[in-house]
């Protein structure tokens, strides 16, 4: 951990919705002029898209059926580890991307000089030198922890976007079959291989961070495999969990002055209004981020 050069972990598994505290993020660096190294977790996958085919194959053969993007098998933690490391004592590291898209395959090449990478590859390994105000990762694994590498204990703030399991598996479900075209049949098989390396590597890194949001619906989602459409915002609640509420100065009379209809449930915890979780994100982290900055000096 590091004054000098803060790391910013933001972590969340598939479809959990990390995008939108990635956006609350970018309006917090843009109106407090701080200058992020961006770092996405899906460059830490071990495998590209065809390897990744491949190797679960070859895992399913020799029996497990269990492999899986969550677990260790299939990322680097040591480098995640490492990288966290070196920013944090250095303000530099090594970064590369992994392309989602044909879109951002394009926009890579480019970048690169007319290279011919494609969708599901991944870019070079570069030195990042350029001076930044601090490291911002999001992805799957930005608190994992096996018995090679602790990611967790370079962060100096941990945020986690946690919802409720049956909300978490209906975005996923909605989103495979809308952006990606995958049946619901491979949907739910892709669920259950994960899930073992989803309770042993995802799960536990809830229990690191510093502050959780978790979506909570309130509408039936019990059968999230037959669920028709996703809850919207309205629809819900958003509980915040602050493991630590002295570590940040929470004044918690001021936020539920400032967030309408919210109200405390326990000690360390507040619920906002689902449509308010960007606005409560942004209450919440901008003086914290201020006070990341002024101790950088």
């Amino acid at each position: 951990m590091s004054a000098k050069h803060p790391v910013v972990a933001v972590t969340g598994s598939s479809g959990a919705g990390t995008t939108t505290v990635k956006n609350a993020f970018e309006h917090i660096f843009y109106r407090e002029n701080i200058k992020p190294l961006v770092v996405e977790g899906d460059s830490f996958h071990c495998f590209d898209r065809a390897a990744m085919k491949e190797a679960m194959a070859k895992a399913e053969s020799e029996g497990n059926r269990y492999f899986s993007h969550f677990g260790p098998e299939a990322n680097h933690f040591d480098k995640i580890a490492e990288t966290f490391k070196s920013y944090s004592e250095t303000g530099t590291c090594k970064r590369r991307y992994y392309i989602h898209s044909d879109e951002e395959a394009v926009e890579h090449n480019a970048r690169l000089g007319g290279t011919d990478y494609t969708a599901g590859q991944f870019t070079p390994w570069d030195d990042i030198t350029e001076e930044t105000d601090l490291l911002f990762y999001e992805g799957l694994h930005g608190c994992a922890k096996d018995g090679n590498a602790d990611v967790s204990k370079y962060a100096d703030l941990k945020i986690g976007v946690v919802p409720i399991v049956n909300l978490e598996w209906i975005q996923k479900i909605f989103r495979d079959n809308a952006q990606r075209g995958y049946s619901a049949e491979a949907i739910v098989d892709t669920i259950l291989r994960r899930m073992p390396d989803y309770m042993n590597y995802i799960t536990p890194q809830f229990s690191r961070t510093d502050i959780n949001f978790q979506r909570v619906p309130t509408v039936d989602t019990s059968n999230p495999f037959i669920a028709r459409d996703i809850p919207t915002p309205d629809e819900s609640f958003v509980v915040i969990r602050f493991k630590d509420p002295k570590k940040y100065n929470v004044n918690f009379q001021y936020l539920q002055s400032m967030i309408k209809d919210s109200f405390m449930s326990r000690r360390n915890t507040l619920v906002v209004p689902g449509g308010k979780m960007g606005f409560a994100m942004e209450i919440i982290l901008t003086p914290i981020m201020e006070e990341m900055m002024a101790k950088r000096g």
